[in-house]
């Protein structure tokens, strides 16, 4: 067994590695004249005069902040609103109004582009708060996403400019020429596989193999599109991707993966073709696609090879793996969900051998950078390109470049801002539930693998990710704020560094190339990348990694 399913997982990652190489060239190319272009159509300026935006009107980045803040503060109050009045709605299902912690961490969630669900889907929430409010949410954060990439890639092509874009502009654009498009033509696909579109009530039940009774009625289809394409997590049932009304086979899991990969993965060809040099974006993609090889292959590895007694026996590990998909297509299913910030799962993470478990969490750890999530990934992967410029830099005693801009304390100080978010976020929120009642009251499990579960919750809040290791109950009051509260500044604080670094870009002047440029688009430059994420990540979660999933691993 363990060869046939090597060759399935060479055959899964190879097929989607070809599709994506055209993916890369069409649609990074659409994003690039998306982003650059002046004309509006009439939807979209129905909009701008609807919000009393001219969208001809450029802003500098503390307005740009200030706009996307807000417009997520609203969203906030409009999606807890709506789980908090949902006995009073049409399309409620009768079902009582959410708690109001869980409708706190579940509007902040979906707002923050992480659909951390503290509850189960298909029982808690009504169609209309499905509708209008989540899945409305999966367009309008991944839209925010891009929003912030592509900001931050004006300022590296600007020359003393004052203004990075206009946030509604942008916004607007990525929903109505983007999002909505390939979502829809992705729902028709799955609707064709199987994947379930309608209005039933919960009442109306159909029969799976083996006698198995479940709910038929949601709008699936049109929800699960939208959460792959915009990296988003969530599920309108609580077994997410692995749930057969949301991805019935293989070739579904197979098109939700390269839908997962699609965005992220034509981003930095926008990129380079906004800086006017298409190999910087080569450069780019390549640090990806390193990173994100080399995190497949080990999570196959260590699923298809596991050191226990009964995955050798088994051939593999395959506890908490669907039978639909086999152990490479759950394996690499779970590497490029974290890998892009998704947080959509087709199989348990928390059954996975101790060092699988490991890849997925160190996926997230390293940035969600490879190639990360809608428009997230890009401005993630340019951040640490700034700081690889800068330690080159202090190596050979030069002032750090890149793209003509000078790297000087301004800039490394909003990088090196951005970088340390995550970890603190991370270490200070599992210190803080491994030292109260309540936080360890969550635990299922003792030992280094509870700790995993602790360690990964905080994780994927922190990294805006949403998927869990299902040994832990975060549903209690306490776990909804504090993960809430995560999710909250580690969406929104490394944005407004990012913003910040834009504006402070855009104002340079350009500093012409000379013998001493680093050039960034050789394959050095590449590995150094690549080097400086592995090694910045290493020396700030390996205690962590130590006392969890390698301990459990090495026991």
């Amino acid at each position: 067994m363990g060869t046939a399913a090597a060759a399935a997982g060479a055959v899964l990652v190879l097929s989607v590695v070809a599709v994506l190489a055209v993916v890369y060239l069409l649609l990074g190319d659409y994003l690039y004249r998306v982003y650059t272009g002046t004309r509006h159509s009439a939807a979209e300026r129905l909009v701008y005069r609807l919000v009393g935006v001219r969208p001809d009107a450029e802003q500098p980045w503390a307005v740009y902040a200030r706009a996307l803040l807000a417009f997520s503060a609203v969203s906030v109050l409009a999606v807890y609103g709506m789980q908090r009045l949902q006995d009073r709605l049409v399309l409620g299902l009768g079902r009582p109004a959410v708690p109001a912690h869980v409708a706190w961490n579940t509007a902040v969630s979906f707002v923050t582009n992480t659909n951390w669900q503290a509850y189960p889907g298909e029982t808690v929430m009504g169609h209309l708060v499905q509708m209008a409010a989540l899945a409305v949410q999966n367009f309008a954060s991944a839209a925010v996403g891009m929003a912030v990439a592509v900001a931050l890639v004006r300022g590296f092509a600007r020359r003393q400019a004052d203004t990075i874009g206009n946030f509604w502009v942008d916004l607007v654009r990525g929903t109505f020429r983007v999002l909505l498009p390939i979502a829809f033509v992705a729902a028709l696909v799955l609707v064709a596989g199987g994947v379930v579109q309608n209005l039933a009530s919960p009442h109306e039940v159909t029969t799976l193999t083996g006698g198995t009774q479940a709910i038929t009625g949601g709008p699936v289809a049109s929800q699960e599109a939208i959460k792959v394409l915009g990296t988003n997590g969530g599920g309108f049932y609580n077994a997410n991707s692995a749930h057969p009304f949301e991805n019935p086979a293989g070739w579904t899991n197979w098109l939700q993966i390269v839908l997962l990969l699609a965005i992220p993965v034509a981003l930095p060809r926008t990129f380079g073709r906004m800086v006017g040099q298409v190999r910087q974006g080569h450069a780019i993609l390549a640090v990806m696609a390193v990173i994100a090889l080399v995190s497949v292959v080990l999570t196959n590895v260590f699923e298809v090879s596991g050191g226990a007694a009964v995955p050798q026996a088994a051939g593999a590990a395959l506890e908490g793996k669907e039978v639909r998909f086999g152990v490479p297509g759950s394996a690499t299913f779970a590497a490029v969900t974290t890998l892009t910030s998704t947080g959509a799962a087709d199989s348990a993470h928390d059954s996975f051998t101790p060092l699988g478990g490991m890849m997925t969490m160190l996926n997230m750890m390293l940035g969600e950078v490879a190639p990360g999530g809608a428009g997230s990934g890009l401005y993630g992967m340019l951040v640490l390109a700034v700081i690889t410029v800068f330690v080159a830099g202090l190596m050979v005693g030069r002032t750090p470049e890149y793209l003509g801009k000078k790297i000087g304390s301004r800039e490394i100080k909003l990088a090196s801002l951005y970088f340390l978010v995550t970890p603190a976020l991370v270490l200070a929120g599992t210190a803080a539930a491994m030292g109260n009642r309540a936080g360890l009251a969550a635990m299922l499990n003792g030992g280094p693998h509870g700790l995993s579960e602790i360690l990964y919750a905080f994780t994927s809040a922190a990294a805006n990710n949403g998927s869990a290791f299902a040994g832990i109950s975060a549903g209690t009051p306490w776990w909804c704020v504090a993960l809430g509260l995560c999710m909250a500044f580690g969406r929104f604080l490394p944005i407004v560094f990012i913003l910040a670094l834009a504006g402070s870009l855009a104002r340079q002047a350009p500093v012409p190339v000379s013998a001493g440029t680093l050039p960034t688009h050789r394959p050095q430059f590449v590995g150094m990348v690549a080097g400086v994420t592995v090694v910045l990540v290493a020396l700030t979660f390996l205690p962590a990694l130590a006392l969890a999933p390698l301990a459990e691993g090495l026991s």
